[in-house]
């Protein structure tokens, strides 16, 4: 213990250090020249202040500055660990996902971008479970400087994110309401959908029907299909919702609403086979936008939050520790298929 207090004296002799700067330092100098290991404990906030005579709270801040950083991790009622030996890992991250797709790809390369190139980030997929959601919290509490989480509509993810300081945390994607302040980035879907639904009626009511595919089991948002009953209710155009899209099941006269990419691929391999032109004899509409959709079907028209700016402010929201609390615009692209 004397040698961590020594590490923290020494920078005494830098001026323009303060008390919280050379607490810090002090102690991953200490990291960085084996004083202490991974798995060492760092003396106590009582004996901190009574070998240094620093005030609590900067022995306080100096340690939450430590875990924010991903250096040590807190024990309850055991204390402070050495919990990282790689001090260069300004700060550890981990990103709560729900899969791999092509828009979630383009939230994470803006949000890595955004981070200093000393940030070490942890990626983790729950695809939509709430049993992998909690094997991951188990995995990962208390031992990140930041969570980063898409959250799953589930009554028990309260309770799991409540483990995670506010300070630490950055909601994105989904917003799941919690007490207290906290940070978050996300998109809006029940106001929004209905918002879009309006703005192409006209284009809608071309048609005789509009089929809706939606699987319950699935992480579709519940709201979208709440605003479609509501959208064709409203504006007595004929609607159905059904599972799931049948090979061969195409026909004219119709607008199909299609979020599964291997549905549309199918969709679109049927039209070709019966000559049936999207934006002509059928209409699709799809939710969330990525570059494949500008081409196939000689483009589908979607509506989609920007995943890319998502991703850029929420690595904004880790690195500058600002408060931030947005909704994301949903906007419309219109293509050729309706």
């Amino acid at each position: 213990m004397k040698k961590i207090f020594e590490k923290i004296q020494a920078l005494d002799e830098v001026p323009s250090y303060s008390k919280h700067e050379r607490f810090v330092e002090g102690i991953i100098n200490a990291i960085d020249d084996k004083v202490i290991s991974v798995g060492d404990p760092l003396p106590s906030v009582n004996v901190m202040i009574s070998s240094l005579g620093y005030a609590r709270e900067t022995i306080m801040k100096g340690y939450r500055e430590l875990q924010r950083r991903g250096i040590i991790e807190s024990k309850n009622r055991l204390g402070y660990f050495v919990s990282n030996g790689n001090t260069r890992h300004a700060l550890k991250v981990a990103v709560l996902m729900y899969t791999i797709d092509t828009f979630q790809d383009q939230f994470y390369h803006s949000f890595r971008k955004g981070l200093d190139e000393n940030v070490h980030a942890d990626v983790f997929f729950h695809h939509g479970n709430i049993e992998v959601f909690e094997a991951i919290f188990s995995l990962v509490k208390a031992r990140y400087g930041m969570y980063v989480i898409s959250p799953i509509h589930h009554p028990r993810t309260k309770e799991l994110l409540n483990t995670v300081p506010r300070n630490k945390l950055v909601m994105f994607d989904r917003y799941e309401p919690l007490d207290g302040e906290f940070n978050y980035v996300v998109q809006e879907f029940e106001k929004s959908s209905y918002a879009i639904f309006e703005e192409l009626a006209d284009e809608i009511k071309k048609y005789d029907e509009m089929i809706f595919f939606h699987d319950p089991a699935s992480l579709f948002p519940p709201e979208i299909v709440r605003s479609f009953k509501k959208f064709i209710r409203n504006y007595g155009i004929k609607g159905r919702v059904l599972r799931e899209y049948v090979p061969g099941s195409v026909k004219k006269g119709v607008v199909y609403y299609v979020n599964e990419n291997a549905e549309l691929w199918n969709l679109l391999k049927d039209c070709d086979s019966k000559k049936i032109k999207p934006g002509k004899d059928i209409g699709i509409l799809s939710h969330n936008d990525e570059p494949v959709k500008e081409i196939v079907g000689n483009g589908i028209t979607t509506y989609s939050v920007s995943f890319a700016e998502m991703g850029k402010r929420v690595a904004r929201a880790v690195m500058q520790h600002e408060q931030i609390n947005e909704v994301i615009p949903t906007k419309l692209i219109r293509r050729n298929s309706l």
